[in-house]
């Protein structure tokens, strides 16, 4: 029998832009298009534009008075599912992206008593949109760092789009989502949920007494 447990994903928009800019975001455009693709399987999301928020330079999970990442991180940690979405710029993922990751280097300090960090039995996808090469080396990068900080990565769960090089169009300009694109998002969307729902029946055990 299926399981339908609710599963909770929280996502994470990297643009440069912050939301009051005129200019719509591709990047938020395919966040959406990965929860709608989620919600047949259960999971419900919300996205925060990490440019709305004062998150400090730095690799620790608190840097001090007006830093905004403390509030995020425990909505990060709350998910069932973690979506990070970032454009590319110069074939990387973007500046914001990095401080994302940059800041989770904390999680490596903070393991439990059987030395779990505190993302273990968590699951993430990256998003990634943009109008140049660079879309296979942001997820390189970013699913390494995810990885390192004890996010599960399911099957198939890189998401992307990338334009025609040196062109003007943007994915929030694409009216209908291209089929290889949305068989794309359907397996990520099914196999995040899938896994996460194992994880979260079940997680990892951990190592007895942190050995």
């Amino acid at each position: 029998m299926p399981d339908d447990t609710p599963l909770k994903a929280f996502a994470l928009n990297c643009s440069l832009r912050p939301s009051s800019s005129d200019r719509p975001s591709s990047t938020d455009k395919m966040i959406a298009d990965l929860l709608a693709a989620m919600a047949p399987h259960g999971v419900t999301g919300t996205t925060e534009r990490v440019a709305d928020f004062d998150v400090k330079p730095g690799v620790l999970s608190d840097m001090g008075e007006g830093d905004a990442w403390p509030a995020l991180r425990k909505r990060v940690l709350e998910a069932d599912i973690f979506i990070l979405g970032t454009p590319i710029w110069l074939g990387h993922p973007s500046s914001l992206a990095r401080r994302v990751l940059e800041r989770m280097d904390a999680f490596l300090s903070e393991m439990d008593d059987q030395s779990r960090m505190p993302p273990t039995g968590k699951v993430a996808l990256v998003a990634v949109v943009g109008n140049e090469d660079g879309a296979h080396a942001s997820h390189a990068t970013c699913f390494q760092a995810l990885n390192d900080v004890g996010f599960t990565i399911p099957a198939n769960s890189g998401v992307y789009w990338v334009g025609e090089a040196m062109q003007g169009k943007d994915y929030v300009d694409v009216e209908t989502i291209p089929e290889p694109l949305e068989l794309m998002l359907s397996t990520a969307a099914s196999n995040a949920a899938h896994l996460a729902r194992l994880l979260k029946a079940q997680s990892y055990p951990g190592l007895p007494d942190g050995d």
